[in-house]
């Protein structure tokens, strides 16, 4: 494993984090404790040094996973979580059918939940606090960021940041937020096959001289570029991929087939879609889904492996660019992705 610092912090985390929404949300598959923590401590023992939970994940479960798998190495783990959805009042923040629940983002409410999320940890600072899925009410609301501020100052939370989504999208929630606020940490979808508007959040980091890194998620794609699926691949009806149209499973296979140069006896496919994304010095850490062990193996080793040549980057600039030479609708983006003329940058 390799290991990362968020600039102008003393935060190091692993290349590899473990999202912790596989395991309990019932999204990927259904997890018994036992089995949610033997991977945990198996991905501890290969060097995984990052946790990233929510407090919706499994309304709670999540966070009371990381208190209960490492109730004696608090110090040598890095704890990230999020709030911002109201699942106390409304459950779990997305059902099935990917439905979203109300979120609240008052002081009292993230204070409120700020708290909770300590007590079910069972600790006394989180490592990374972020505001889940915030829409750009919460970019331009100064009592939010005021709340965090001094969640800090009382040393509850170390650093805070955002996340983006819950689908692609939420440009300038990010470029705007990046411009106007400070803070450590975006996290956001971001990997070969979808690689706008990730991208143009990277550059609005550079342009305005912050010190914002990047958490990453969905590295593979939803499994796409695990190298794995089929036009035959069939999704269990409780699986949220069941929910994408046909079209996405038979284009995406097209696509991968065109990025098989990137495997070699010494490299996945899998542990290539986690290199050309560590290619990128503002991303602090990949979190890609985990639901098996031999998985977890492979994508824990992923730093490890030879990284992407210049030419290696350069090809899949050249297809992505081309959309691989395939005919499809456009992506459909959530969240602003244009801003009125008059406030255009």
């Amino acid at each position: 494993m390799r290991f990362r610092t968020f600039k102008n912090t003393d935060l190091t985390v692993s290349e590899v984090g473990f999202g912790m929404w596989t395991i309990s949300t019932g999204w990927w598959g259904n997890y018994t404790e036992a089995e949610a923590l033997a991977l945990m401590h198996k991905a501890f023992d290969l060097g995984i040094t990052l946790f990233d939970a929510a407090d919706t994940y499994g309304n709670g479960l999540s966070e009371e996973y990381i208190a209960k798998a490492f109730p004696k190495h608090r110090d040598e783990i890095a704890i990230a979580t999020k709030v911002g959805y109201d699942f106390v009042t409304h459950g779990e923040a997305r059902g099935r059918g990917q439905r979203e629940i109300p979120q609240n983002f008052s002081p009292e409410a993230i204070t409120r939940a700020t708290e909770a999320a300590l007590k079910r940890l069972r600790t006394d600072r989180i490592d990374l606090l972020q505001l889940h899925n915030i829409r750009m009410p919460q970019v331009e609301d100064d009592a939010l960021w005021r709340t965090l501020e001094q969640l800090q100052r009382g040393g509850k939370i170390r650093y805070y940041g955002i996340g983006l989504g819950p689908a692609i999208g939420w440009m300038y929630e990010g470029i705007n937020a990046i411009r106007e606020r400070d803070f450590t940490v975006v996290q956001h979808i971001y990997n070969m096959l979808e690689q706008h508007p990730a991208r143009a959040m990277h550059d609005a980091v550079r342009e305005a001289g912050k010190d914002t890194m990047f958490l990453v998620r969905v590295p593979h794609s939803s499994g796409m570029l695990e190298g794995h699926y089929t036009a035959e691949t069939v999704f269990p009806p409780g699986d949220h991929r069941a929910h994408r149209p046909r079209s996405w499973l038979l284009n995406g296979v097209k696509k991968v087939e065109q990025l098989r140069f990137l495997e070699s006896a010494e490299r996945t496919l899998g542990q290539a879609a986690l290199q050309w994304l560590l290619a990128d010095d503002l991303v602090a850490s990949t979190l890609p889904n985990i639901y098996n062990e031999e998985q977890l193996i492979e994508f824990a080793k992923a730093p490890e492996t030879p990284p992407l040549t210049t030419d290696e980057m350069e090809r899949v600039a050249e297809l992505y660019a081309e959309n691989f030479g395939i005919e499809e609708d456009a992506p459909k983006y959530k969240g602003t992705m244009e801003l009125p003329a008059e406030t255009a940058v």
